[in-house]
């Protein structure tokens, strides 16, 4: 129990390089030991508390180093969740790395995406990185996974089994797969992959369609490929599609509008402090030909930055519903361990000056998802199928196209 009370000052004394901002704004005072920071009668109180959950608590053992570290743990995340803010936690050394990882769009493993009937339990391969490990070992969208290393993973979660194939720093994975009724084990070989958050194609009409997961690292090289290849081929309007968009990299949203947007600024930002900065594009590509933005009510934050900057500088129309509205930033502060803390820090404000916070951005043309149709989750569902099968199934997608439709029409008048 000692080596816990020692562990939680020690995070303590960490946090005051880059938490105390958090701490501040929970309990009004700075995390330290002193006249008005944490105090030494708070550390005995925490301390009090560790002897009684040694002498009392019925599933602890002292010495339990599992039980010590889940407390510290446990310890550090409430001084963070006190703060009520759904945006800002505590991140253990492994929950950071993955937190890493989806914001750099990159990570080591084999490059497939699983599912998991939830009735009958089969996992199943639903995507793969295009030039990934998996597709050049064979894998193939469909097959049926159940085993990993020779180990059966039909009874575990998709996390677990995401977990056995990159445990331990292994350099090859033996997948066991099923296809046509067919078994075979498959060697891959982990590596780093990249993360396809862009995907891009022609419609008729010689429209573009562009479809944007989130913002990371990887967003603005993957948007300049595709905005280049439609350009190729001939491309007289562009779609992008910013539905179920989470959001991402404030830097990565800014580096992609800066592609398409005019000279002017992008977004700014400002924190408890009243202290203004400003995120400008030097205008040297704006778009030339009509754009629609295709938005729903779970496109948020970097998506709506995307959003709110086409409007706010009329150089696009966006079709679809209200936005998820959440007009404030975080920033991610390394805790020096391994682990790191997130906090809010900022809100954000289009170019006019508005901040969407609870209210999100008002599409120019509205269009709901009929109550009739298919349950809808991710556009990743339809917009690889042919255009008018993709219609019939989404509506949105379609009134959007009509918009872009009639834009490009008006322009070649």
């Amino acid at each position: 129990m000692k080596t816990w009370i020692k562990g939680f000052a020690g995070g303590v004394a960490v946090t005051v390089i880059v938490g105390g901002i958090g701490y501040f704004i929970c309990f009004g005072s700075v995390p330290m030991i002193g006249e008005q920071g944490l105090s030494l009668s708070d550390l005995g109180k925490a301390s009090k508390i560790a002897k009684l959950v040694d002498r009392y608590y019925l599933d602890y053992k002292e010495g339990d180093e599992d039980s010590q570290y889940t407390m510290e743990e446990g310890m550090y995340s409430g001084l963070v969740a006190s703060l009520q803010d759904p945006y800002s936690g505590y991140y253990s050394e492994d929950a950071y790395k993955l937190l890493q990882e989806s914001t750099q769009g990159a990570y080591t493993g084999v490059g497939l995406t699983m599912s998991k009937d939830p009735d009958s339990g089969v996992v199943s391969v639903v995507d793969l990185a295009e030039g990934g490990p998996a597709e050049q070992a064979g894998i193939q969208k469909g097959d049926i996974l159940t085993a990993v290393d020779g180990k059966d993973i039909t009874e575990k979660e998709l996390s677990e089994i995401s977990t056995i194939i990159r445990e331990d720093n292994k350099k090859q994975v033996v997948l066991t797969v099923e296809r046509d009724r067919t078994t075979a084990d498959i060697t891959v070989s982990l590596e780093k992959v990249e993360v396809t958050v862009v995907k891009s194609r022609m419609l008729d009409d010689s429209l573009g369609y562009i479809q944007i997961t989130e913002f990371t690292d990887g967003t603005s090289e993957q948007f300049k490929k595709a905005y280049s290849e439609l350009n190729e081929q001939g491309m007289k309007g562009l779609l992008v599609d910013l539905r179920e968009n989470p959001g991402g990299l404030l830097t990565a949203v800014c580096d992609t509008l800066e592609q398409i947007l005019p000279k002017g600024m992008i977004v700014y930002t400002e924190d408890k402090s009243g202290h203004r900065t400003e995120h400008t594009c030097k205008g040297k590509t704006p778009i030339d030909i009509p754009l629609v933005v295709l938005v729903n009510e779970n496109s948020a934050s970097a998506a709506e930055i995307f959003s709110g900057a086409v409007k706010d500088h009329g150089v696009g129309t966006l079709v679809g519903t209200t936005t998820f509205g959440k007009g404030i930033v975080q920033q991610t502060f390394s805790l020096g361990d391994g682990s790191a803390v997130k906090l809010t820090t900022s809100r954000y404000y289009t170019p006019n000056g508005v901040n969407i916070q609870g209210t999100g951005i008002t599409p120019d043309v509205e269009s709901d998802w009929p109550e009739n149709a298919e349950e809808f989750t991710n556009p990743n569902q339809f917009n690889e199928l042919s255009q008018e099968e993709w219609e019939s199934k989404d509506a949105q997608m379609k009134k959007a196209r009509e918009v872009l439709s009639e834009k490009v029409a008006q322009a070649e008048q």
